[in-house]
């Protein structure tokens, strides 16, 4: 099925073309296509925090690359080096608070570079912000095939937010699923939520499944209910941005709606993450920090107003699914039903 999917595999939102960081500006996606130029690590900071890239993988590999570009660029600074690298890798950490992969990169490659001299430091940062990259691509791939599996013909999908090649390395997670499900003909009908308030299904998703040929209808976020009780929709699929020690998952906001009425009408919940998404370190959902973003995002859609002037807003922009509604959770080291702590640990291993 690789050779199948991968027709399915040709947006890249990352792209490393030393010394500059070329980021695919989804800010900008569908009206067109951008690249963002960063030049040094505030840079590359900064588009994390402004959503140019999004999408847990995405920004893991955006990270790890601006660690090698701070790496290369700090070589010069003789003794100050470590401290200075080190403040620099502190700058990216704290871009987005939600998503495990940003700390989890960031991680890896200060362990990759313990101990090691200026020279070697700028080399092992590179490579393994290039095996970042290349693993993230072959875990989409095998969780694609995997969860795709699980379809059965003639099955009807929702997603929500973007969770395909623009939100990872290449291929997507739960769009990774949906586009190999479509590949063996098991899936007949997709449906993706516009995911407010900054529209990554209508805007993203819409856009990378039109360009597959990939038979796709927007639906707003209140209406994946309806679908459901209806009999349209068998699996809601999404990505994760962290799943905890215990199964709970932290998601684009609106996911848990999803989830809930999953389990009311008869439809299956499916997440699909890489395991650097899995944090054994955070016992369960009410331990995250769920990001709060400018009101004025909600406030709004698109460039226009939509509240009354003067009007607040409330805009979290993630939920916490408990892992008892999910009924599978798909990583590149195998499947999870109806995951919980004793599940994870296993295979956590």
């Amino acid at each position: 099925m690789s050779t199948e999917l991968s027709r399915f595999d040709h947006v890249r939102a990352v792209r490393f073309d030393d010394p500059v960081l070329l980021l695919l500006d989804q800010r900008r996606l569908p009206a067109e296509q951008v690249d963002l130029r960063c030049t040094n690590v505030a840079e590359v900071a900064q588009a994390i925090t402004d959503l140019v890239v999004r999408g847990a993988p995405a920004i893991g590999i955006t990270a790890a690359y601006g660690a090698a570009m701070a790496a290369q660029q700090r070589s010069g600074s003789g003794a100050d080096f470590f401290s200075a690298w080190d403040a620099d890798l502190s700058m990216l950490a704290a871009a987005r608070p939600t998503a495990v992969n940003l700390a989890w990169a960031i991680d890896r490659v200060r362990r990759a570079c313990a101990g090691l001299s200026v020279e070697d430091v700028v080399r092992v940062a590179r490579q393994t912000a290039d095996d970042i990259a290349r693993e993230d691509l072959a875990a989409n791939y095998a969780m694609a095939e995997m969860g795709a599996k699980l379809i059965a013909p003639s099955s009807g999908v929702l997603t929500h937010c973007n969770t395909g090649s623009l939100a990872t390395g290449g291929l997507g997670t739960a769009l990774g699923v949906v586009r190999a499900g479509v590949a063996a003909g098991s899936i007949d009908r997709v449906f993706a939520a516009e995911t407010r308030p900054w529209l990554q299904g209508a805007r993203l998703t819409l856009w990378e499944l039109m360009q597959d040929g990939i038979a796709v209808d927007l639906v707003a976020d209140g209406g994946g209910a309806w679908l459901m009780s209806q009999g349209k929709v068998q699996w809601v699929i999404v990505g994760a941005d962290r799943v905890c020690a215990n199964g709970d998952v932290a998601n684009k906001i609106g996911t848990l709606a999803h989830a809930c009425a999953a389990r009311q009408f008869g439809a299956k919940f499916m997440v699909v993450a890489p395991w650097s998404t899995v944090d054994m370190d955070t016992a369960s959902g009410d331990l995250i920090e769920i990001e709060q973003r400018d009101a004025a995002e909600l406030l709004a859609y698109g460039e226009s107003r939509a509240a009354p002037a003067n009007a607040s807003a409330y805009n979290p922009v993630f939920d916490v699914t408990p892992a008892e509604l999910v009924d599978v959770l798909v990583t590149e080291r195998g499947l999870i039903h109806a995951p919980d702590a004793a599940k994870i640990a296993l295979l956590a291993g």
